[in-house]
């Protein structure tokens, strides 16, 4: 190689004594004699050959490069996401990208658009607001896109959602269940989707346990540990003694803030929140927590990605006139967990599949919430000792 560059096919075929035809059948996955194969792929890895992926997308059209876009990346939710669907797109042959938006909508939007640049061949993505932009940014997409989340109707892009309503209710009403009359809400943003459907599962929960609904009890604040702290300062003064959190990072936090108050939980406040992420079970005490399946949510937005992609619905999903359709073998009641359509022998070997498709419409799939009960929410037998 001249100055130790980069190999090339001329530098791998002079190593393996083969044509520069042959080199770029094997490296193009095209197919060659099995001993050619060997002596390209030695050559290759001898002379430390890395394929060029932006270069096999201008040719080919495929990068083998699929991109997640989170709101943080630093939240147990989505790292365990990131593990299921790095763990079926690895699989498959793709690299999976990671983008943290901090859930600005300016930087979800310019992910979308992003995929006109084919550095990627497709995209998942998890916004906590859907904006008019937004929709408008999905129905344009220039590759196929997975919506982490829930959508509005006529959105042309699959999605996977949690039933986060029924989850914030399996809390409220297990806190009731211990005896809880006076639980508290600590919630994220109101102008988010897991914000306004986490409230509303509240709410509903109060109703149906004949519980008023109180202002005083409810505190509006960001998605965080340190967020869940200062709120549940707030509710204090009117004495609750239950508080159910939106998610782990705000149960955390407002446990830690009632344990430096000197407050005991479960006996003087009952602790929950949403997620059942790593820190519900590393907290003290262990919080009790409503399952959303996070890593269910990320490996069946994979496997839906990689069927537009490769498999019977390939393409991106029916315009926006296309209703939602249920998945093939989908219950009402149950989050499938089988793969969409008939998955090729082949993923990982490149190129887009022979023969023209009509596409699927689009597709949603729901993970259903499990209640996990852990030392937080013990159930009451002294009144409160403040």
């Amino acid at each position: 190689m001249p100055n130790g560059g980069q190999p090339t096919i001329v530098s791998i075929a002079e190593r393996a004594g083969v044509s520069i035809a042959s080199v770029s059948r094997v490296l193009n996955g095209q197919g060659a004699r099995r001993d050619t194969t060997e002596r390209v792929r030695r050559a290759a890895a001898e002379l430390g050959y890395v394929p060029n992926a932006v270069a096999r997308s201008l040719k080919g059209g495929r990068t083998r490069q699929l991109t997640f876009a989170m709101p943080d990346i630093g939240n147990p939710v989505y790292v365990a996401m990131v593990r299921a669907i790095q763990e079926v797109t690895k699989a498959a042959g793709y690299r999976l990208l990671l983008h943290s938006t901090d859930a600005v909508a300016e930087d979800e939007l310019a992910v979308l658009r992003s995929l006109q640049d084919r550095t990627s061949d497709g995209l998942i993505l998890v916004p906590i607001r859907i904006t008019d932009a937004h929709i408008a940014a999905l129905g344009e997409a220039a590759g196929p896109v997975v919506v982490i989340g829930s959508l509005p109707d006529g959105v042309p892009v699959d999605s996977v959602r949690a039933d986060s309503v029924a989850g914030a209710a399996l809390a409220v009403r297990h806190l009731h269940a211990t005896g809880r009359r006076r639980i508290a809400f600590v919630n994220g943003p109101s102008d988010t989707v897991p914000g306004r459907n986490r409230e509303l599962g509240y709410r509903r929960a109060l109703a149906e346990c004949g519980l008023p609904y109180e202002p005083a009890l409810v505190a509006h604040t960001d998605f965080g540990v340190d967020a869940g702290a200062r709120a549940v300062e707030r509710l204090l003064p009117a004495r609750p003694d239950a508080v159910f959190c939106a998610n782990d990072q705000l149960a955390l936090g407002a446990s830690h803030a009632l344990l430096a108050r000197g407050l005991r939980i479960p006996d003087d406040l009952a602790v929950a929140g949403m997620d059942d992420s790593e820190l519900a079970q590393v907290g003290w005490p262990p919080l009790t927590s409503v399952d959303l399946g996070s890593s269910e949510r990320g490996r069946r937005a994979a496997e839906l990605l990689l069927d537009r992609l490769e498999g019977p619905g390939s393409g991106p999903a029916a315009g926006p006139g296309a209703a939602h359709a249920a998945e093939p073998g989908a219950e009402p009641t149950r989050a499938p967990t089988g793969a969409a359509g008939d998955a090729p022998a082949d993923r990982a070997g490149g190129g887009a599949p022979a023969g023209p498709r009509s596409p699927a419409p689009p597709r949603t799939s729901t993970a259903h919430p499990r209640l996990v009960v852990r030392a937080s929410t013990a159930p009451a037998t002294d009144p409160p000792t403040r």
